[in-house]
């Protein structure tokens, strides 16, 4: 299948490890022209060759949390490609963590990094799509639906970016801007979310609440969220997709 990207542009933020790296290479296979952020930038240039051609990049150290890396990397893809067709937005990891015992200070800190950063790109990107609309992608994780033990704070901010991401869908479908998230389980990662960190080392026994009986791995999560970003998916929106073998019991 043609997902029609060949050429288009888009940003791809936590682009040097993890999820963000792995959607940075699917997306450089399928022809598109990036915009790749990471808050390390040495990191960044390091794994630059194994995503695409560098002519077909542009590398853009930064870290979403801070306020005005948006603007910078929505401003850096239409000056060096004269385009923006949408993004793929990671949303890291909260510390493993309790509700209970959490000070204020690490929900605080939490909440700019884990949502309001994203969420910020997120709209920017949207207020300068093309005419022909954009798409956004948000990658979160199963706690969205269900919580996990030991991350308490992730647990608490996630559905909420995840519902204000459905939320934007609704105020940006008649732009032609579509939103989806994608929520991932039990991956093979190095840099790993809260959901598949118990599954490292664990043995068989982790996978047998996964219907699939294996972990996922990083291209697999990567291929479906491409897809939803791309213009295959074009009356797609609103949508938290689960990549986790199954595990997720929800209709």
């Amino acid at each position: 299948m043609d997902l029609g990207l060949t050429d288009r542009v888009y940003i791809v933020s936590g682009a040097s490890t993890g999820l963000g790296l792995a959607c940075a290479r699917v997306l450089a296979d399928e022809g598109a022209l990036l915009v790749l952020c990471a808050a390390d930038g040495d990191e960044l240039a390091a794994v630059a060759p194994s995503i695409g051609e560098r002519s077909r990049l542009l590398l853009v150290p930064g870290d979403v949390t801070d306020p005005g890396t948006e603007t910078r990397l929505v401003a850096a893809a239409n000056a060096r490609f004269g385009r923006l067709d949408g993004a793929v937005v990671s949303c890291g990891t909260p510390p493993s963590s309790s509700v209970l015992e959490s000070a204020d200070g690490t929900w605080r800190e939490a909440f700019e990094a884990g949502l309001l950063g994203p969420l910020r790109l997120a709209r920017s990107v949207a207020k300068a799509a093309t005419a022909e609309g954009a798409s956004v992608v948000m990658l979160l994780s199963g706690t969205v639906r269900a919580p996990v033990a030991g991350a308490g704070v992730a647990n608490g901010l996630r559905p909420g970016l995840a519902m204000a991401a459905k939320t934007l869908a609704d105020e940006l479908g008649p732009r032609g801007v579509r939103v989806n998230t994608v929520l991932a389980g039990h991956l093979e990662v190095d840099s790993a979310l809260e959901l598949e960190e118990p599954a490292r080392g664990e043995g068989p026994e982790v996978t047998e609440h996964i219907p699939l009986r294996r972990l996922g791995l990083p291209d697999e999560f990567a291929r479906a969220a491409i897809f939803l970003l791309s213009p295959a998916g074009s009356y797609i929106t609103g949508v938290g997709l689960s990549v986790d073998g199954g595990a997720d019991r929800s209709l």
